[in-house]
């Protein structure tokens, strides 16, 4: 027995480890891009300033940015030091996930299976190394699961409880949608608690309504909700099987539409062992007592109905609020449920035969992963472009979109020997410019001119494309206006290029 308990005891540290050991992975491989920009924008702002800042982009609460902006003073603004900020929240999780598992009072053997499922997801790994909020989310919605399970089980943690969902709705506007799973879990299973968590869920909603109000000013001031989610598409099958996959997919992420949705060799097979697990599960309903049955309920709630909810708003609310990192609420849930019903098939041989072929694929999604040639994209050409053109010649750098606009910008912000001014040029012909990215609301230190307006006889226009090519828009339009091309630079990417070229009279 006491050798068995080892066992168990190292795997678990063994998992713990490669968890931790995954979120570091290739942690500083790229640069920062554009919503990461936003957030150490936002958080560079004084305190005086922070709070209208991020209420004029009325899609996420300001907890994320006050805790950044505290961990930047604390060690500045490289790149390893700002990754290591959602890092550190993505292994804190590791602790209430662990809490929660011991609430639930699941069996070592399910547990571990759960954490191995948590390590390896790549929507997590992904979302554990970029700066915005989404590992706060899933760290703090673990920390209200296992508080809540403690008030379910004990009826203990209730003031905990609400602190850690003022917090959690104070981090993303989905934080909701585990409060009111909780809701409804006490509502269904534990009636004679009604009182005290509608009096939960009334603490968090008036503790919210001064941000509610900041962000209802804040629109009425003309910021258009449809510039941060219009170009969202409401979901159907496609989108809800991706999402399913997403659950289940080792390693690999889907960073652009350019990529595949799914490594379908390694995802349908894991879908499939799971899915068979589960339903041998069901069609067992009845032999697992009645604790193991209520913790199954609970976990289907925490993880059904965001999706359900998420889903059905999508539909009914003007724009769509879908998406695989809003729900990442949902992944470990969905991970003990999983663990669940894989470590509860009856027989032995097939038990052990469906969790070795899923760690099988597991291995061979590790290693077409770290196989796998790391994609670089034109944002990160922007700062060696623009330290380029300083270095040739200090004048303005005029580019047709937002994206490119604000990646110019930061790139160049307060530093030496860059005293170039970013300028947009809008509506040139012959550029298609992405809506879903746009420059932030109160933000002035990128100008926008027409053609027309410009006067220099001498600047740098920034662009992405394929190749620089004089004979077609949108340089042949400014050529019109008696320019000729004096100089250019062109760094090669995937799929695009990031280009300069210097323009005189």
């Amino acid at each position: 027995m006491k050798h068995r308990r080892y066992v168990q005891s190292a795997a678990f540290v063994l998992v713990a480890a490669v968890y931790v050991a995954i979120r570091y992975w290739d942690l500083t491989a790229s640069c920062l891009w554009f919503d990461e920009i936003f957030s150490v924008h936002g958080a560079e702002h004084p305190w005086g300033s922070l709070f209208s800042f991020v209420s004029l982009d009325l899609i996420h609460p300001p907890l994320f940015y006050v805790l950044l902006k505290l961990w930047i003073g604390v060690g500045g603004e490289s790149l390893f030091w700002l990754r290591l900020f959602p890092v550190f929240f993505s292994v804190s999780a590791i602790f209430p996930f662990f809490a929660l598992c011991r609430e639930l009072r699941l069996p070592v053997w399910t547990r571990n299976l759960a954490v191995f499922f948590f390590a390896v997801t790549g929507s997590l790994i992904k979302y554990a190394e970029e700066v915005r909020m989404y590992s706060l989310l899933m760290c703090l919605s673990l920390f209200s699961m296992w508080l809540f399970a403690r008030y379910f089980v004990k009826g203990k943690s209730f003031a905990p409880l609400v602190i850690v969902n003022v917090l959690l709705v104070y981090t993303h506007y989905f934080g909701w949608f585990v409060v009111l799973s909780e809701v409804v879990a006490i509502l269904l299973f534990q009636w004679i608690k009604w009182r005290r968590i509608l009096m939960m869920f009334a603490i968090v909603l008036a503790s919210f309504i001064p941000w509610a109000i900041a962000v209802v000013s804040a629109s009425r001031a003309g910021s258009a909700l449809s510039q941060n989610i219009g170009w969202m598409s409401r979901p159907g099958a496609r989108e809800v099987i991706t999402f399913v996959l997403s659950l289940v997919e080792p390693f690999y992420y889907q960073a652009s539409t350019a990529d595949p949705v799914s490594i379908f060799k390694i995802s349908l097979p894991i879908l499939l062992i799971i899915g068979i697990a589960v339903c041998l599960f069901i069609t067992n309903w009845k032999l697992q007592t009645e604790d193991e049955r209520q913790t199954v309920k609970l976990l289907f709630i925490f993880a059904a109905l965001p999706v359900i909810s998420a889903f059905a708003l999508s539909w009914l609310l003007p724009y769509s609020i879908w998406g695989t990192r809003h729900l990442i609420v949902v992944f470990a849930p969905s991970s003990l449920f999983m663990a669940i019903a894989l470590t509860r098939i009856s027989i032995p041989a097939l038990r052990i035969a469906a969790i070795t072929l899923i760690c099988l694929f597991t291995g061979y999604g590790f290693v077409l992963e770290s196989s796998r040639t790391q994609p670089q994209y034109s944002w990160c050409a922007w700062e060696s472009l623009t330290f380029a053109a300083a270095a040739k010649n200090d004048a303005n750098i005029y580019t047709f979109e937002d994206l490119v606009a604000y990646h110019l910008w930061f790139a160049g912000r307060n530093k030496a020997g860059v005293p170039q001014h970013v300028i947009k040029i809008r509506n040139m012909e012959g550029i298609s410019e992405d809506k879903a990215y746009f420059l932030p609301r109160g933000f002035n230190d990128v100008a926008t001119v027409n053609l027309d307006e410009i006067s220099e006889t001498r600047f740098w226009v920034a662009y992405r494309g394929k190749y620089i090519d004089e004979t077609n828009p949108p340089l042949s339009s400014i050529i019109a206006k008696g320019y000729h091309l004096a100089d250019q630079k062109l760094i090669s990417v995937d799929r695009e290029n990031a280009m300069i070229v210097l323009f005189e009279k």
